[in-house]
């Protein structure tokens, strides 16, 4: 039985029986969950997912600002609620209120999907839909796109649509390049092939933009709503807008009622932040006790009827999930790898071949052993125009952020701070928005990527180690001497140790993460090539003009006090945010380029976060008047994520400040 977009032949009939078989099946199968599903629903339940689901949605919709912000304060506030209530009450509002931009947004997702169509005899056949998931690749079915030779003779059609005049648009059209990339899978009715670029070599994400695929969990729970867009029939682009409901979630698959026209094999499914949620591949029809499709009349449905007859009960589509670990799984060539990382950080395929894993920076190495150097990663710029164009909101990170990928490390920052924000009554914020200068790869290599015993003093930046470690030792109330089971040691190493052992056993970290961040401070601060490099790397990605709200952490809150000192005369004023800083430390602001506490010139307010738990900003609050008025709130953070940058953004006290100076 073909497929409603796949022209009679092109599939084989084989395949064709196999997979609407499967999806029938897995339907039958999960009758009982589906009917334990609709009886929580007809109880007043309207999402009726498990607490960890809806937890997971929440947290989701409230990172990415999928709900107005002041929505969800009166709302959770207007009654008392328990915690699932609390999620159940967020996803519903981002179900019920949609902002301004939904539809915006919607039609800059529609511009990712195409046409697929076949030339053969001098004809050219539609077959179904794609849609873009990296500025070069897009994703399709198997059964649209079976073999790289097929993929071969089709070609993909963008704009192919009415126009907001309610005439067509122009279509473009780009070839498929198989043999640069195409992998595919029968099981998951999945196929991601390669497109040339245009004439003037601009690949076709670029111009029509592309969907980010996220292997995360938290993009739909039961009972909410999705959206599709395709080509059905191979008509001109259409959107089936909020009028499916997902009903059952399976291990791989999706299924979703819908009172619309089955087919668009091949379009993406969205949730209603515009997140590709799962790959449509096919309706699913009703069938009776031997598994046989029935017809809408009740009677066995035939090779030749047509497929209006069929009495269509559900859609199903392929989890997005499964698809990026699937890719994941495999071992692609070097090129082919870099098409896939240009995915995005969050589908999971940005990372090193398993073989190569064990030698990236950051990777535990025997003491003494330095890490090889790697090609440093660069900042991120913000996108134009954001908050005005003339007020930036700058993130800069700390230390041990070697070898990770800076788009990821933004949105994790921008997740905590629109937590934060969300808790604070105030707009959440997109992560494209924030500057992201990045040093992580060039601290590494500067330092070396050495690794030696805890306790004992670097190679480099002795001194100020020490210092570090005694200052924190005595702000934390070690008593000038006492007993040592470690008699062997070096007197001054034995000292270290037990300062060492004193501080964490006081604190939410461990010995390992104490030491291995005062030691990279030591050699910031005692290593002239390190810091002239480090700075250096930061100010590449940093405006040069306009307002700062300039947001930083751990060692990114000293980095960020020596660049306070030789900004750009473009910067007219700056609102200072610090979070687990050791500033408050003599050994620290002693080194700093301007010397001790001082406020730096540019400075017209200054919020200094800090958690009595954390290790790092033990010399916390500041209390030398040269530091000037400072709003320093205490906040309690997680256990064992006392460091956490998101923990301390996630609090109304340090976020409010940074909303409230942005806006």
């Amino acid at each position: 039985m073909p497929t409603v977009d796949m022209p009679a032949g092109e599939m084989s009939h084989e395949e064709q029986r196999r997979q609407v078989a499967d999806a029938a099946r897995r339907y039958r199968e999960s009758a009982k969950a589906r009917e334990q599903v609709e009886a929580r629903a007809a109880q007043g339940v309207p999402f009726p997912d498990t607490p960890q689901e809806l937890a997971a949605r929440a947290e989701r919709i409230l990172s990415r600002g999928g709900v107005p912000t002041t929505a969800v304060v009166d709302r959770i506030h207007a009654e008392p609620l328990d915690l699932p209530q609390t999620h159940e009450r967020i996803i519903g509002l981002s179900n019920d209120l949609q902002a301004a931009n939904f539809l915006p947004r919607g039609a800059r997702a529609a511009r990712t999907v195409a046409r697929i169509s076949l030339r053969r005899d001098g004809r050219e056949l539609p077959l179904g839909t794609g849609f873009l998931v990296s500025p070069r690749l897009l994703m399709t079915n198997h059964h649209v796109l079976p073999d790289a030779d097929f993929a071969a003779t089709c070609f993909a059609e963008f704009d192919a649509q009415i126009g907001i005049d309610n005439s067509p648009d122009d279509i473009v059209r780009f070839e498929f390049a198989p043999a640069e990339l195409f992998l595919a899978h029968e099981p998951l009715d999945f196929a991601l092939v390669a497109l040339a670029p245009a004439d003037d070599a601009v690949p076709p994400g670029e111009i029509f933009g592309w969907n980010r695929l996220s292997v995360r969990t938290g993009k739909l729970v039961l009972g909410e709503l999705v959206n599709v867009i395709g080509h059905p029939s191979g008509r001109l682009k259409e959107i089936a807008l909020r009028d499916n409901k997902l009903v059952t979630r399976l291990d791989d698959f999706l299924h979703y009622r819908t009172d619309t026209e089955p087919g668009n094999s091949g379009s993406p499914v969205f949730n209603d932040q515009w997140e590709v949620v799962a790959l449509h591949h096919l309706g699913v029809p009703e069938t009776d006790a031997s598994g046989r499709p029935l017809r809408k009349d009740g009677t066995a449905w035939q090779q030749g009827d047509g497929e209006d007859t069929l009495s269509w009960v559900a859609n199903e589509g392929v989890r997005v999930s499964s698809v990026l670990r699937h890719l994941a799984s495999l071992r692609p060539t070097p090129a082919q790898r870099a098409l896939l990382t240009a995915m995005g950080p969050e589908s999971g395929l940005g990372g090193p071949p398993p073989h190569e894993a064990a030698a990236t920076v950051g990777d535990l190495q025997p003491a003494g052993l330095a890490v090889a150097e790697r090609t440093a990663a660069t900042g991120l710029r913000a996108r134009g125009g954001a908050f005005g164009g003339e007020r930036h909101l700058v993130f800069l990170h700390g230390r041990s952020q070697q070898g990770k990928n800076p788009e990821a490390l933004r949105r994790e920052w921008a997740a905590g701070l629109n937590k934060g924000l969300t808790h604070a009554g105030l707009p959440t914020l997109d992560p494209a928005d924030a500057w992201f200068p990045y040093y992580g790869d060039q601290l590494a290599n500067l330092i070396g990527g050495e690794e030696s015993v805890a306790g004992t003093p670097p190679a480099e930046g002795t001194e100020v180690y020490e210092q570090l470690l005694l200052e924190a030792a005595t702000r934390s109330g070690m008593p000038d001497d006492g007993p040592s089971a470690e008699e062997g040691l070096d007197s001054a190493v034995r000292k270290l140790r037990r300062a060492l052992g004193w501080v964490a056993a006081r604190s939410d970290l461990d010995e390992w993460t104490i030491d291995t961040v005062f030691r990279d401070v030591a050699k910031y601060l005692s290593e002239p090539r390190v810091r002239d490099g480090v700075l250096d790397t930061v100010a590449a990605t940093l405006p040069d003009r306009g307002e700062l709200v300039f947001v930083t952490h751990s060692l990114g809150t000293v980095v960020g006090m020596d660049l306070l000192s030789r900004l750009p005369s473009g910067i007219e004023r700056v609102a200072l945010v610090t979070v687990g800083s050791p500033l408050g430390m003599d050994a620290v602001n002693r080194g700093l380029l301007a010397g001790g506490p001082h406020r730096p010139k540019d400075v017209h307010s200054w919020v200094n976060a800090w958690c009595p738990a954390d290790a790092v900003a033990i010399g916390c609050p500041l209390r030398d008047r040269r530091w000037g008025g400072i709003d320093q709130p205490e906040v309690v953070n997680g256990k064992d994520r006392a460091h956490n940058i998101a923990e301390y953004l996630g609090h109304a006290t340090v976020a409010g400040p940074i909303g409230r100076a942005l806006h």
